[in-house]
């Protein structure tokens, strides 16, 4: 992706890319479940932290993977979308690796991965980025963590959430033991929903107002 469409992208975020999307519905929602933040939160400093991951800004590459498109919106419980909420998101990389240090597994790294993004809602809670499919990492010889995107929202007046986002009728889902753990209601809130659209999903998030 050029300069020019990079930036071309990331301002569509805020224009006509999110014209499409569902309105604000206002109507009581079930809190988005809670999930383990697991070990690899980036800590290595990067100045890269747009919506778009499939490319690292000053480098040519485009990231390894199929790429897809999550948008969606961010609610409070009683149905109100939330403006300029933060959403801290990082996940592994196509071949199932993170950007960490402390991932010493053998699957490669990919230099154009971005891997992580801090990016705002915008009007009605909208948010939109551009990612790969996350590849499943191993937990020992015999298990391997599902494909999932890890996310922390937080907004002054709400409590935060930490959580994973799943994938629809992924074969691993119902072998991962974090997603096994939660209720089928549960699993639903935490998992994507396809479009009409190859590899676009939408996602949305519900948080819970401080009383």
């Amino acid at each position: 992706m050029t300069t020019l469409n990079r930036r071309h992208f990331i301002r569509n975020l805020t224009l006509g890319s999110l014209a499409g999307l569902v309105g604000t519905h206002v109507q009581a929602r079930a809190i988005t479940p809670k999930e383990m933040e697991g070990p690899y939160y980036p800590i290595t400093p990067q100045k890269d932290k747009d919506a778009d991951l499939t490319q690292v800004a000053g480098k040519k590459g485009k990231a390894n993977g199929t790429v897809i498109d999550i948008f969606g919106q961010v609610f409070d419980d009683q149905g109100n979308a939330i403006e300029d909420v933060t959403i801290d998101l990082w996940q592994a990389n196509s071949f199932g690796k993170y950007h960490h240090p402390h991932d010493n597994s053998d699957a490669p790294v990919d230099a154009h991965f971005q891997a992580w993004a801090i990016i705002q809602t915008k009007a009605q809670g909208h948010f939109r980025f551009k990612t790969v499919f996350p590849g499943a990492y191993p937990l020992n010889a015999a298990q391997q963590r599902t494909p999932h995107i890890h996310l922390k929202i937080s907004k002054r007046g709400y409590h935060s959430l930490l959580t994973q986002m799943y994938f629809p009728n992924h074969p691993l889902n119902q072998q991962d033991g974090l997603f096994r753990r939660k209720t089928p209601e549960e699993q639903a809130l935490m998992t994507a929903k396809t479009t009409e659209i190859a590899n676009q999903y939408r996602y949305d998030i519900v948080l819970a107002k401080v009383v």
